[in-house]
């Protein structure tokens, strides 16, 4: 079991405080990512969780006990994180094998459980080899097994593949999902790459400044925004804000509109404006446009369009699509 319960968690560094109240419900077996910009608290938070920072107030919870008081190592729990920390000194299997050794585990069942891990993380031809002889990928997948073999109640993954170049990550990306859902073992997982966030997650926790701001699906946070930060958030690119006044809205103090949901066209009714730049990717057709008091605005189009700079365009929001925000940035939605 790994349900894990966050009650009024708090967390301050003298007179800052890093976390604000943290209230979560993670349940057993679902894979929650925590997502934000830098300095949100989002690693702060998976510490405390971990145990590797002692909470200010309230209650962690993994399987309905209180573990604020409990000793990482007694929490059930692994970690994996930025970077690998792997021993250089020891090949494959001494890394995977390093914490059941610890723990005095006999030598049969360490050899069947790293023989296991590294059958189902593509390991087993690497088990002899050092770490200076792997990739960053394999390297990865190495720290994933020796927290794999430890079969803990949760895994914690702190950025794992952020040391990893963009093609790398979008591989491990999948590996690393499809093995949560091979093994049905609750994760959590901070990243600060929404996109990462989307296509991972069963939820997503979005955090700014310390306090949760929505927790939901992927496409509940896409869809129904709680405020104007997560809908500046979640979505690439990001969604356009154009002020209720001068959209000629009164109903809200800022209206909402994600680029794929403007239609683009060069004549008829809509946002006139002038393209300042065209970015053509094949698959995607991106459109940065000058629309005056509106502002510049972001447009995309599925497949080639054959526009570019300095073209003039008009822009017709999807009306059923329109986000809206009251003077707070909370959403208007019903």
């Amino acid at each position: 079991m790994g349900q894990i319960t966050l009650q009024n968690v708090q967390k301050s560094f003298g007179p800052v405080h890093i976390i604000k109240g943290a209230d979560l419900d993670i349940s057993d077996g679902s894979f929650v990512v925590f997502v934000g910009p830098s300095g949100c608290g989002k690693t702060t938070l998976l510490r405390l969780i971990a145990g590797l920072e002692d909470v200010s107030g309230g209650n962690i919870l993994i399987d309905g006990k209180n573990v604020v008081d409990v000793p990482p190592a007694k929490r059930g729990l692994s970690m994996v994180f930025q970077s690998y920390a792997l021993y250089p000194h020891m090949s494959v299997r001494g890394n995977i094998a390093f914490g059941l050794k610890m723990a005095g585990l006999p030598k049969a069942e360490i050899n069947r459980k790293v023989e296991a891990a590294a059958a189902t993380l593509n390991l087993t031809p690497y088990l002899d080899r050092k770490p200076r002889e792997l990739s960053g990928g394999q390297r990865q997948r190495v720290a994933i097994g020796r927290a794999i073999v430890r079969e803990p109640k949760a895994f914690l993954f702190d950025e794992p593949l952020s040391n990893l170049d963009a093609a790398l990550r979008v591989q491990m990306r999948l590996e690393v999902t499809r093995l949560q859902k091979q093994l049905g073992t609750t994760a959590i997982y901070v990243t600060h790459d929404q996109v990462e966030a989307m296509t991972m997650a069963d939820k997503i926790v979005v955090l700014n400044g310390g306090k949760i701001e929505q927790y939901g699906t992927p496409l509940e946070l896409y869809e129904k925004p709680a405020n104007l930060f997560v809908a500046g958030f979640i979505g690439s690119p990001k969604m356009n804000f154009i002020s209720g006044e001068v959209a000629g809205r009164h109903d809200a103090a800022t209206i909402g509109v994600r680029p794929e949901h403007l239609k683009i066209a060069r004549d008829g009714g809509g946002w006139p404006g002038n393209i300042l730049v065209a970015e053509h990717l094949g698959s995607d057709t991106f459109l940065y446009v000058d629309a005056g008091a509106i502002g510049t605005l972001t447009a995309r189009h599925v497949g080639e369009l054959d526009l570019s700079a300095g073209d003039r365009v008009l822009l017709s929001p999807d009306p059923g699509r329109l986000h809206r925000f009251d003077e707070s940035g909370k959403s208007l939605r019903a």
